[in-house]
């Protein structure tokens, strides 16, 4: 056999069990098992491969990672990483899977924030893909990143020791339920999130890949979806500077009732931001300064 037929016999399987772009992923796992490029696959595909036990074993690798694409297993927990704004996570089925739509939100950020000496928060983080990511390329002072899962924190830890071993800012994770776990007094001039904002209704009419093995813990964004986005905005403002800034993923409907909850608790500022698709994917809005923070005070003592 040839690594090309071991290759179609890969794609007819994961087409006949239905998987989105069945080729594409009978590649991808194809070059994962045997650690080489697709150069080298073009190069080498119509070879016989090696009757020897190396090969054998990989063939059986091959033929067990197709069996559980085709039970729909995510594609990134059967390689165990995921490329996201140009570096490699290590991903497992205890966080999301990042996603191009989520660069928006970082790219925004990297573009309006060229401060270094800024302090940084994430919350959500999951694998830690945002924060790593804006700590690499944004060069911030201090970042720092919170999860209310364990598992989670432990893949992201992973990733920070990873990826940045060259960063000269300090980074630290916390295991806490959205700022529970972050003292009163602490401040920050960012606040970033990716909550889980799916509406529990939609969640069983999802994709096999993320309804079944991605954490709904992750997903879950309550009876309407906005529950994170809530507290996002009566919270938040309690840990941001004045003038700081606040950014979030968003559900492509969701920016009107978003902005609208923020306008509410007196953020000003508000921008949504599209993705590539075209598609409403990041919602920006900016805590007020000292004025604000003295209306309400007085407001307070009355």
């Amino acid at each position: 056999m040839t690594m090309q037929q071991l290759f179609f016999w890969g794609s007819a399987v994961l087409k006949e069990a239905g998987v989105p772009e069945p080729e594409l992923d009978a590649r991808y796992l194809l070059l994962h098992v045997w650690s080489i490029s697709f150069a080298s696959f073009l190069a080498s595909r119509n070879a016989p491969l090696p009757d020897n036990q190396e090969a054998a074993e990989k063939r059986k690798q091959y033929e067990t990672l197709i069996s559980k694409r085709a039970g729909r297993i995510p594609l990134q927990y059967l390689t165990g990483t995921q490329e996201f704004m140009g570096l490699e996570f290590l991903v497992n089925e205890h966080v999301l899977v990042p996603r191009q739509d989520t660069e928006t939100l970082v790219e925004l950020v990297l573009a309006e924030q060229k401060d270094r000496e800024k302090a940084l928060l994430d919350v959500c983080t999951g694998s830690g893909c945002i924060a790593i990511s804006l700590a690499f390329l944004g060069g911030y002072r201090a970042v720092t990143a919170l999860d209310i899962s364990a598992e989670a924190l432990r893949v992201a830890a992973q990733n920070a020791q990873k990826l940045l071993t060259g960063h000269g800012g300090t980074f630290s994770l916390l295991e806490s339920n959205m700022f529970e776990g972050i003292e009163k007094r602490e401040r920050f001039d960012i606040i970033v999130s990716n909550p889980p904002y799916i509406p529990t209704a939609v969640i069983g009419g999802l994709e096999p890949e993320v309804r079944d093995f991605e954490p709904r813990l992750a997903l879950d964004g309550r009876e309407d979806g906005l529950e994170f986005y809530r507290i996002l905005a009566e919270q938040g403002r309690e840990f941001l500077v004045p003038g700081g800034y606040i950014y979030m993923e968003i559900g492509c409907e969701q920016a009107e009732d978003v902005t609208t909850l923020f306008r509410g608790q007196g953020y000003e500022s508000l921008k949504t931001v599209k993705d590539m698709a075209g598609l409403d994917r990041v919602v920006r809005a900016v805590w007020p300064g000292q004025e604000m923070e003295k209306r309400e005070e007085g407001e307070n003592d009355v």
